[in-house]
């Protein structure tokens, strides 16, 4: 670590409080102190940029085919199941592209496990949802007869 280079004070508190846990613990010569600051202080720079960097993990197919199962969809995020994963990607802030991107998955890798889509899809279907030509609004039968009145006529 040169004077001239930037020092992140975050990484250097945490570097600080990791050697001095470690040094408590164990025995160190002096002379090996500075080596153990450094070493931490690079150490937790590269765990902040590998993650960021770390784009090349793909699913392999047979992880893909476990991963869709008929009532969960399992998230290669954080290994959990889920009936729709848009709002659990969105806490990663992924959208469902950049998930199958990231993943290696095809264009077509569903984002809801397909018994729920056929539990809705039915749902929908029983509610008219959907049709093209959507039966009229029949009102009640004595409609004209009220028509004008307001609710404390129909009391008396």
């Amino acid at each position: 670590m040169h004077p001239s280079s930037s020092v992140d004070p975050r990484l250097l508190s945490l570097t600080v409080r990791i050697v001095t846990a470690y040094v408590s613990r164990n025995h160190v010569q002096s002379t090996d102190l500075p080596e153990i600051l450094f070493g931490t202080y690079r150490a937790l720079i590269g765990t902040m940029t590998a993650g960021d960097t770390d784009d090349s993990v793909k699913a392999t197919p047979r992880q893909i085919e476990q991963s869709i199962t008929p009532d969960y969809l399992i998230s290669f995020e954080d290994n959990r199941p889920y009936k729709t994963l848009r709002r659990h990607l969105a806490l990663f802030g992924l959208t469902p592209d950049e998930y199958r991107a990231k993943w290696g998955l095809a264009p077509d890798y569903p984002m809801t496990a397909p018994a729920y889509s056929a539990r809705r899809s039915a749902l929908a279907r029983a509610l008219g949802l959907g049709l093209r030509h959507r039966p009229t609004y029949a009102p009640p039968a004595a409609t004209s007869a009220h028509k004008g009145k307001g609710r404390r006529d129909e009391e008396e």
